[in-house]
C-alpha cells in the first residue's frame, strides 16, 4: 500500500508542476500581449499618438481649404473687376495716377 500511496502522491506532484508550468506559460503570454498592446509599434499608445497627427493634419487641410477658397475668389476678383485692381494696385504696392500724390504717415 506505500507504494501506491508513494505513486499517488508522485502522480498528483506531477500534475500539479505541469498545471504551474501552463499557469506560468498563460500568465507570461497574457503580460507579453498586454505589454505589445499598449507599447508596441501599433499599440494603444502609437495610436493614440497617430490619431493626434491625424487630427492636426485635418485641421491643416481644413486652413488650407480655406485659404485656397480666399485666394481664388482674390484671383477672380482681379480678372473681373478694375476697381478692385485699382484698390490692390494702390494699397499693397503703393501705386498711384500721375497726377496723384502719395502722402505716408508714420506712426
Amino acid at each position: 500500500m506505500s507504494s501506491h500511496n508513494l505513486l499517488r502522491k508522485q502522480v498528483i506532484a506531477e500534475i500539479k508542476k505541469k498545471r504551474l508550468v501552463f499557469l506560468t506559460v498563460v500568465v507570461l503570454s497574457f503580460l507579453y500581449l498586454s505589454i505589445s498592446l499598449v507599447f508596441g509599434d501599433m499599440g494603444l499608445l502609437r495610436y493614440a499618438e497617430l490619431n493626434k497627427i491625424k487630427i492636426k493634419l485635418e485641421n491643416q487641410i481644413t486652413e488650407i481649404s480655406s485659404q485656397n477658397e480666399q485666394l481664388k475668389s482674390q484671383i477672380k476678383l482681379l480678372e473681373e473687376d478694375p476697381f478692385y485692381r485699382e484698390k490692390l494696385a494702390r494699397e499693397e504696392f503703393g501705386l498711384a495716377k500721375p497726377d496723384e500724390f502719395i502722402f505716408h504717415y508714420d506712426k
